[in-house]
């Protein structure tokens, strides 16, 4: 991995991992929060992502091995700030509603938080993807107890806690990894709603049956480890959110 020189540490640091995102990155750069870094992480794109990224004065991290969990964790990795953030790059999700989702963790009242998607039009969630996220939610609660409703990709924790988990899947099953493990830490673990737009461009996930499938079989094989350590759980939701 190859990255650019680090710019001045932030109150929190904005991971947005990133594969042939031109179209959406001015948008969803321009809505990061005021003194929150964004950690641009390509991951092979071909669309001239990186540069645009870094002119747009984001951080760019380069990694070359493909997978969404390759990504965040470069991410995860390169950053510096206490509290770090993850937000998709495709313009589904706002930048400017994180301060909603990191304001437990910043005020010690979470250690990790999910924003639950809230999808603004029909279009915006593949009634496919909406079933593959409810078996999730129901496996995620017979495997640790959490009553989540959804695995969603907009969250925050703890830099050193989160590397603290041992992170090792580089796909598809990163965030659902990420939840586990925090779980059984006996982290506290909240969900809050947020809005979920139409991507910008093509999905490579969940655009597609193929796509889902392999994500869903990705995040079954998670759930198949073996449990780290003895679950200690504690599931709310952030005042606000839906349950």
């Amino acid at each position: 991995m190859t990255e650019t020189s680090p710019s001045t540490p932030s109150r929190v640091d904005v991971v947005l991992p990133c594969l042939d995102e031109a179209e959406a990155l001015p948008w969803v750069l321009d809505r990061i929060p005021a003194g929150w870094r964004a950690i641009v992480v390509d991951n092979g794109s071909t669309d001239g992502s990186p540069d645009l990224a870094r002119e747009l004065g984001a951080y760019v991290v380069h990694e070359p091995r493909r997978g969404f969990g390759a990504a965040c964790h470069a991410g995860l990795t390169a950053a510096t700030a206490d509290v770090v953030c993850f937000c998709d790059c495709d313009a589904s999700l706002d930048p400017a509603t994180l301060p909603e989702v990191a304001g437990p963790v910043l005020d010690d009242r979470a250690d990790l938080v999910l924003g639950r998607r809230r999808p603004t039009t029909r279009d915006a969630w593949p009634v496919h993807a909406r079933l593959a996220n409810l078996e999730l939610a129901r496996l995620i609660r017979r495997r640790t107890g959490l009553r989540l409703h959804d695995l969603g990709p907009m969250r925050a924790a703890r830099r050193e806690a989160l590397l603290a988990l041992h992170l090792t899947d580089r796909r598809s099953g990163y965030p659902l990894q990420m939840v586990v493990r925090a779980a059984e830490a006996g982290w506290r673990v909240t969900e809050t709603d947020v809005p979920y737009h139409p991507r910008t461009g093509r999905s490579k996930v969940t655009g597609t049956w193929r796509g889902t499938w392999q994500a869903v079989r990705d995040m079954r094989a998670v759930l198949g480890e073996r449990s780290v350590t003895a679950p200690a759980v504690t599931a709310t939701t952030v005042p606000g959110g839906g349950r």
